[in-house]
């Protein structure tokens, strides 16, 4: 995709013409741009500059990485060398992606069975743990032959080595997940395409961060198939969330209950797993939804509901919500109260446990 193409699809994905978009820079900048600079850049006739590129940053919220990194393209090895990664632990990396590709490495059915226990390991460990262990299957399973299912398998490994990075964190934790819709593409499957980019969506929205992107993805998983799935149920609530945050509280109730209805449809079994939504995690996505929205009855009926079925080896999920009960003390004009009653869940918590998200939120809270 170019930068053009990227430009318009998240220009789209907030609903504003060509001259809306210019208005919005000029407005925010001090430029004096106009619809035709637009359709320009769009069209790739220019590429915009350093300047603009920031403008787009801002008004389109999209971390300034993501756009600059379509100017640069990067392979798929670098990625991975970009984190921080030891030398010796880089170099079995290394060792062990070269020895899949001189002997075949894992059968698809072996990776399909890894996918189940990183998505039950999720719920529990630490970022710190799941991004070490899973950036070693990415450069093994990247040195395999090509075929459907390990395209999917790679995706949805992208997506939860993604959600170990900070969403603000464009360079890295957007670019990956940009990435894992690109493998899921290569898949042909329509049901991982939607729900690798629902999973981006709702990651980014409940995080609060990188807004533009949430929408983009949100709206492409949307557009892939609208049969109710896990997939198009986080692509709504992650949507609804973007809005809730930018204000637009009206949009976000109507995604609210358009997602209700994908879930009654799809009726998924309460597993413990990041590729499940039983009834107790849909109420911990409302519980912060509605507290973002002002709704303290929601929000607490929301929480009820979740702490009734939330299972004992997923600790961390209680923490988000008192730490949801948190950020609508603060909301409500107690701030102090707020703080103090999520930074006490916050400290109940094993460090080992924390994950990235819990700290953006306790920034929120902080900032409310």
């Amino acid at each position: 995709m170019s930068v053009g193409a990227l430009i318009a699809d998240l220009r789209r994905a907030r609903g504003w013409s060509q001259g809306r978009l210019a208005g919005e820079i000029n407005a925010a900048f001090r430029t004096n741009i106009d619809r035709e600079y637009i359709s320009r850049w769009e069209r790739s006739k220019v590429e915009p500059g350093r300047f603009y590129l920031r403008c787009l940053s801002a008004v389109l919220d999209v971390p300034l990485a993501v756009l600059e990194s379509e100017m640069k393209r990067r392979t798929f090895l670098s990625d991975v060398a970009a984190t921080a990664i030891a030398p010796v632990v880089a170099s079995d990396l290394l060792a062990a992606g070269f020895g899949a590709r001189l002997r075949g490495g894992p059968t698809v059915e072996d990776w399909e069975g890894k996918l189940e226990v990183y998505g039950t390991e999720y719920m529990s460990l630490g970022a710190a743990d799941i991004q070490r262990r899973i950036s070693g299957e990415l450069v093994v399973i990247q040195q395999q032959p090509e075929g459907p299912r390990l395209w999917s398998v790679s995706a949805r490994l992208m997506t939860l080595y993604a959600k170990t990075f900070p969403g603000a964190d464009g360079e890295r934790a957007v670019n990956w997940y940009r990435l894992a819709a690109e493998a899921a593409d290569r898949s042909g499957d329509d049901q991982t395409r939607v729900w690798v980019r629902g999973r981006a969506a709702i990651a980014l929205g409940y995080e609060g961060a990188a807004l533009g992107v949430a929408d983009l993805l949100a709206d492409q998983a949307m557009a892939i198939s609208d049969e109710p799935s896990l997939g198009l149920l986080n692509a709504m609530m992650g949507k609804a969330h973007a809005a809730a945050i930018r204000g637009d509280h009206q949009t976000a109730r109507d995604l609210l209950q358009q997602g209700r209805r994908v879930f009654d449809a799809v009726r998924p079994y309460p597993q413990i797993s990041d590729y499940a939504v039983p009834w107790w995690r849909m109420n911990v996505f409302i519980s912060l939804l509605a507290a973002r929205l002002g709704d303290e009855a929601t929000a607490v009926r929301a929480q009820d509901e979740a702490r009734r079925e939330l299972p004992a080896t997923a600790p961390r999920f209680a923490t988000h919500l008192d730490m949801h009960h948190g950020l609508m003390l603060a909301r409500s004009g107690d701030k102090a109260g707020g703080t103090g009653h999520a930074r006490s869940a916050l400290g109940a918590l094993p460090s080992e446990k924390h994950s990235l998200t819990l700290r953006m939120l306790m920034s929120e809270i902080e900032s409310a």
